[in-house]
């Protein structure tokens, strides 16, 4: 019999890094998003040599990329429940529309030089914010663009497609501004949305799985996923090496335009070249992964990004003239893509289809939170000694944490089977339950041989973390002080729907565990399964 789960695109040997290309809705949409992207670079470029003008100071100058950043970090868990909630593609059309209009009011107020240092910050932060509320969604949709085994290369070329943009955006807006003036960076990004909402309205993505149960709640959506990024060891160790990773790696990005300006001696052509030379880095790093990752695996191959990006950063505190800049740069770009894009697919294969958009907002929170306090930190040292001392110290940094963070295993998601199991019965009751009566609790009843304690205890603790990624709030287990052997299992929800959806959540993954513990039952019958439900107010 048919399913929705028919309409996902078909599996195709991901042989090279175009391989996700041949999938139609991938191509539109990763074609609009080029477009867009040269926009957004080009914007990018004039906040921040505008800024070098309102207000040079390394702190001023780092503040912008610090106010792109931080509405990620604010927005990113919120927008990511939205999106595990609402309709994805509705989500991504209003905020193009948005952030079209907001570029379009800038460019204006450039044009007529209104702007402030405090204005374009302003701005700056609210298209972050923009993005925030949409990259959760757009990150999301990615699965439902390719096959499971294209998706690393899908999010690979998804990288190499910003690093297209970053090639041509910002060598395009220092030729505007010295050309055109300094509002036409900003006008071109204002009109480069229109190519994104044109491929959305185009694109027709497959249904989601069906449920008989009601959507989530907002707040419980947003605590559901958090409990599952923290009960979940392998989205647990990306979110360690991400921010391990981006803290250093950032200074470069919050310096380069003063390095451009006041180390190199050069104009917003040069800050433009230096920026498409990363992009040109990230690029050849882009189609180069797939044999790298092969080869060596996503830990080397982050090991040794993080080690290349930190000798490029060096290489920017002492480099005097612009060829060494600009070979730097190109480094720089290839070590920034090998490991952006493979931390992006460890935390990709981390997460099931329900909580993906949830999972990746917190990928970005942590990501982003990163990339500003090591905008912040950085563009202050950089103040209070100097641009040289401060990039040093970043590349230092980021070479010390190399063996620090080594034991946390990327891509540990890859093996495992996320998909619903739905192998569990539908719960014995009374009656009919309103779905929000709660809280719920589940007993589970063991009889165990009393010489398997150890092991027995060992396996229910590892059933705790999947009762926990499933939306279980609290959970405890205790022995019978009467019966040696004797366990209960308790896992607590915030209402009866919860619960069911519970039901729906448990993967093929999960059910080893739960056989695993099943197995050390010694009953006559399987363990007893009970649902306690808190009292109705006035009964």
């Amino acid at each position: 019999m048919a399913t929705d789960f028919d309409k996902t695109p078909r599996s195709t040997s991901p042989s090279s890094a175009w391989a996700p290309l041949r999938h139609r809705a991938f191509a539109v949409l990763w074609s609009a998003t080029i477009v867009s992207n040269i926009g957004t670079w080009m914007n990018s470029v004039g906040a921040g040599w505008l800024m070098t003008s309102l207000a040079p100071s390394p702190t001023m100058v780092a503040l912008v990329q610090a106010a792109t950043t931080l509405p990620v970090f604010m927005l990113a868990l919120p927008a990511g429940a939205l999106a595990d909630i609402v309709d994805r593609r509705r989500i991504l059309l209003i905020c193009q529309f948005g952030m079209c209009a907001l570029v379009a009011v800038l460019a204006l107020l450039v044009w007529r030089e209104w702007v402030t240092a405090q204005v374009l910050l302003l701005f700056t932060f609210l298209l972050g914010a923009g993005k925030a509320v949409a990259a959760p969604a757009w990150q999301a949709v990615i699965p439902k663009l390719v096959p499971r085994d294209a998706l690393q290369p899908a999010i690979a070329l998804n990288s190499i497609g910003i690093n297209v943009s970053r090639a041509i955006g910002p060598a395009l807006a220092g030729l505007l501004i010295v050309t055109l003036g300094m509002a036409a960076p900003f006008a071109v990004d204002a009109v480069s949305f229109l190519a994104v909402v044109a491929a959305l309205i185009w694109w027709n993505p497959p249904p989601s799985p069906p449920s008989m149960l009601p959507a989530e709640r907002f707040s419980n959506a947003m605590r559901t996923g958090l409990r599952y990024a923290r009960s979940s060891g392998p989205l647990r160790a990306t979110l360690l090496r991400a921010c391990a990773y981006l803290f250093f790696a950032n200074a470069f990005w919050a310096l380069l335009p003063l390095i451009s300006r006041d180390s190199l001696q050069g104009e917003a052509t040069l800050y433009g070249l230096l920026l498409a030379g990363v992009g040109v880095g990230a690029i050849l790093g882009g189609l180069l992964l797939p044999s790298f990752k092969a080869r060596l695996g996503s830990d080397q191959t982050v090991a040794i990004a993080t080690g290349g990006t930190a000798i490029m950063t060096a290489v920017f505190a002492v480099a005097s003239n612009v060829p060494i800049a600009l070979a730097a740069s190109v480094a720089f770009g290839m070590g920034w893509i090998a490991a952006l894009a493979s931390l992006a697919g460890s935390a990709q294969v981390a997460l099931p289809d329900w909580v993906r958009a949830r999972g990746l907002s917190v990928y970005m929170m942590v990501m982003f939170g990163s990339m500003t306090l090591g905008s912040i930190a950085w563009g202050q040292v950089a103040d209070l000694y100097s641009i040289r001392i401060s990039l040093l110290v970043a590349a230092a940094g980021a070479l010390v944490v190399i063996p620090l963070v080594s034991g946390a295993r990327l891509n540990q998601g890859e093996s495992l089977d996320l998909s619903p199991s739905l192998h569990w019965p539908a719960p014995v009751v009374a009656g009919e339950i309103k779905p929000d009566r709660g809280p719920v609790m589940t007993t589970i009843e063991y009889q165990t041989d009393p010489a398997d304690a150890r092991a027995f205890v060992a396996a229910l603790a590892d059933l705790s973390h999947a009762r926990r990624r499933a939306g279980a709030f609290a959970w405890g287990m205790f022995e019978d002080a009467a019966v040696p052997g004797r366990y209960l299992e308790y896992f607590m929800e915030s209402s009866w729907v919860e619960h069911l959806r519970h039901h729906e959540r448990v993967t093929v993954a999960d059910r080893p565990i739960q056989d695993r513990v099943v197995a050390f039952h010694r009953g006559e019958s399987a363990p007893h399964v009970t649902h306690y439900l808190a009292p109705e107010s006035g009964r």
